[in-house]
Formats: C-alpha cells, sequence, structure tokens
C-alpha cells in the first residue's frame, strides 16, 4: 500500500480553506482578503492588489503558491521595459551558431539557383526552421502559458511598466493566451493563477481593471498586526510587542516619504528582542529607528515624535520666562519686577496703565481741555490763497 500523502490542492475550496491554507504557510487573512483568495481561484480570474508599498500584496502571491503547491513565476516591472524581457525573445546567437553549422547545407540549398533572387527564395522558405520553438526563449508571461504545471504569475508593480507593456497584458489577462507572430498563438495547458501588484504610483488602465478582480490592501488593524508579530517567533514580549504596535501606528500617521511596512515592523521587533529590551523608551527606540526609518528628514520626525508616541498621556513641564532657551540672570521674573519681597507685578502694571499718572495732561485724558481752534488773520488767508487756485510769479 502506498503511503505517498496525497497531493495538495492547487485551488481552494472554500474561504474557510483559503484562510486556513493560508496561515499554515504563515499568511495572517482577514475575511475579505479569504473571501478573495477563494473567488480568484473558483473564477480563474486574475487579481489586482493595490495599497501602500509593505502591506504584504507580493507576499501574499507568494503564500498562494506555496499554500496550494503551484511554482511561483514573478515578473518585476520597471520604467522601460519592453515586451522581449516580458514575453518572449529569440536566442539570435543560438540562430547564428546553427546557421554556420548549417552552411554546408544551404550552400547546397542554393548552388543550382538561376539568380540571386531565386537563392533568397529558396532560404526564405526555410524560415520556419530558425524562427520555431527551438530557438524561441520564453519569458515569464509565456513560460506561465506554456507550464504544463499549475503555477502562480506574480506581475509585481504593474504601475512602475510602461503602458505600452500594460497592453501587452491584455491578451493574457482575458484570454491566457500569447500570440508570437513568427509561431503562432500559445493558449494555457493549466489556466495560471494571476497576481498583479501596485503601489499606486500611476492610474492603470480601465480596461486591465476590467479583466481583474480587485482589492485594495492596507495596513492591517493592531490587533491583526499584533498577531503578526506573534505569528513571526520574533521573541519579543507580547506587553512590548503590543506597545510597539502602538508606536509604529502612530509614525504611520506622520507625514514620511515613507510610512513603516509590516516587515520592518517585525524586523524592529526582532532588533528589540535581540538587544534584550524589557521596557519601551523614546531613548531605546530612537537608538534603533534606522531599522523603519529610510530617510533622513523621516528620522528626524519621527524621533521629535517618539516621546508622545510611547507615552500618549505625557505633559511637558510649562516654562518660566520668555521661553527663549536661555536665562537672562535678572534675578526676578517679569511678573515680579521687585523680587519674592517686592510688590506684586500685576498691581505695578495695572497702576502703569492708569490715565493722568502724569502730572500734566495727556492727550486723550479725561482732565485735559479741549484744544481751541489756532485764528488765521484775513492777510495770511489772501496770501495763502488766490483766485483760481494758482499763485502769481513775478515776470
Amino acid at each position: 500500500m502506498s503511503t505517498d500523502p496525497a497531493p495538495t490542492p492547487t485551488t481552494f475550496a472554500s474561504v474557510e480553506d483559503a484562510r486556513e491554507r493560508l496561515r499554515d504557510v504563515g499568511y495572517l487573512t482577514d475575511d475579505r482578503l479569504a473571501t478573495t483568495a477563494f473567488l480568484q481561484s473558483a473564477l480563474g480570474k486574475p487579481l489586482l492588489l493595490e495599497g501602500p508599498a509593505g502591506v504584504g500584496k507580493t507576499q501574499l502571491a507568494q503564500s498562494v503558491a506555496a499554500a496550494t503547491g503551484r511554482r511561483l513565476l514573478r515578473l518585476q516591472c520597471y520604467e522601460g521595459q519592453d515586451e522581449t524581457k516580458a514575453l518572449y525573445e529569440w536566442d539570435y546567437g543560438k540562430q547564428l551558431l546553427y546557421t554556420q553549422m548549417l552552411r554546408d547545407k544551404i550552400g547546397q540549398v542554393v548552388e543550382d539557383a538561376p539568380d540571386i533572387s531565386a537563392a533568397v527564395d529558396r532560404i526564405a522558405a526555410q524560415d520556419s526552421v530558425f524562427f520555431s520553438e527551438r530557438f524561441l526563449v520564453a519569458r515569464p508571461l509565456l513560460e506561465a502559458i506554456t507550464s504544463p504545471d499549475p503555477v502562480v504569475l506574480l506581475i509585481d508593480e504593474v504601475d512602475r511598466a510602461d503602458e505600452a507593456l500594460e497592453a501587452v497584458f491584455l491578451e493574457l489577462l482575458a484570454e491566457f493566451q500569447v500570440s508570437v507572430p513568427e509561431v503562432g498563438t500559445f493558449v494555457a495547458e493549466q489556466t495560471p493563477i494571476v497576481v498583479l501588484t501596485s503601489n499606486n504610483t500611476r492610474d492603470l488602465s480601465a480596461a486591465l481593471k476590467r479583466r481583474c478582480l480587485h482589492l485594495f490592501l492596507d495596513y492591517p488593524s493592531a490587533e491583526r498586526e499584533l498577531e503578526i508579530i506573534r505569528s513571526k517567533d520574533t521573541g519579543l514580549a507580547d506587553a512590548l510587542a503590543e506597545q510597539l504596535v502602538g508606536v509604529v501606528r502612530g509614525l504611520r500617521e506622520l507625514e514620511l516619504r515613507k510610512a513603516p511596512s509590516i516587515s520592518e515592523t517585525i524586523d524592529w521587533a526582532r532588533t528589540l528582542a535581540v538587544l534584550g529590551v524589557t521596557e519601551l523608551s523614546a531613548p531605546v527606540l530612537a537608538e534603533t529607528l534606522n531599522v523603519v526609518t529610510k530617510y533622513e528628514r523621516d528620522l528626524g520626525m519621527a524621533t521629535r515624535e517618539l516621546p508622545r508616541l510611547v507615552d500618549p498621556n505625557q505633559t511637558v513641564p510649562a516654562e518660566r520666562g520668555h521661553g527663549h532657551g536661555h536665562g537672562h540672570g535678572h534675578g526676578h521674573t517679569h511678573d515680579d519686577p521687585g523680587g519674592a519681597d517686592g510688590p506684586d507685578g500685576r498691581e505695578v502694571r495695572a497702576g502703569k496703565d492708569q490715565p493722568g499718572r502724569h502730572d500734566e495732561a495727556y492727550y486723550g485724558s479725561p482732565s485735559a481741555a479741549p484744544a481751541e481752534p489756532r485764528k488765521v488773520s484775513s492777510s495770511q488767508g489772501q496770501r495763502s490763497f488766490r483766485t483760481g487756485g494758482a499763485r502769481r510769479r513775478p515776470v
């Protein structure tokens, strides 16, 4: 009797089956994510995952491959990439080598040709020999279609690819086939599970989105992120891990250039465990902050906010004096000009604000008599104003 274990099913039987099998390979899902993984398997449709970097999009594809026993094929997209790196290309070196080896045979084919045109026609009739699958180099997309075994095809960071390459994906996503002009159309023997990821650096075309199931992955809740850290056996005590998750979630609310990812939170927990930290404090976290912040500006901002994130109830004592960060050396405060035994500063200021504190009346005081208007003689008025508004000058 054979004792070989039963082969791993290449699809998920239910939502709960998807959840359990993904958990078994170390990927914890919520209800929405488990449901989407099952539906993709049941419907055979590509899945487009969008969301910020570091929330587990790529890891989901890798975990689906592990959970279903499929081989993972990965196409990493980048700017300027063309279809020869994604679909297929011809092995020109191998074609040239075969041409050199078959030189004598080619000579026999064209030796009795009456002219050059006829010789070229005879060679052209042999194109199918040199442009055949023997000289075709399959890249991830074509390899996923021609593979005799079920695979998971990961098209990672599709938003970084040019729009021209994005259009190349459409035939594969819609019909699971790839066309090679010199050879023909390859149709998938085994329908691959296709997962596309995007960090939203640009908008994807409606045609691509229409061919896919869609799921937006955001950072997990505090409870699920804590569960993820616990599942990774970081070595950090549960109480400290819970406090660390709170600090990381606070960092994500800051205007950082790059928010801490889930994997970086796990790395931070392992770092603190290796250092033997038994209590989280702002100075301890500041010394290891470079594990989760990768830009100098982010590091400075996070360092300033750490005391508040570690202890949200912490209050900063109010400073006395000017608050300029330096002392004046007067030996007294602004509210107490006479020192500890002098008069109350508020009474002194109030006395200075009373009108009439000078011996003579001042403008606007109630005791000041209104000034009499100044009298102007008739001769002064005649000299100042002339008929017509113009003043004569002697010639």
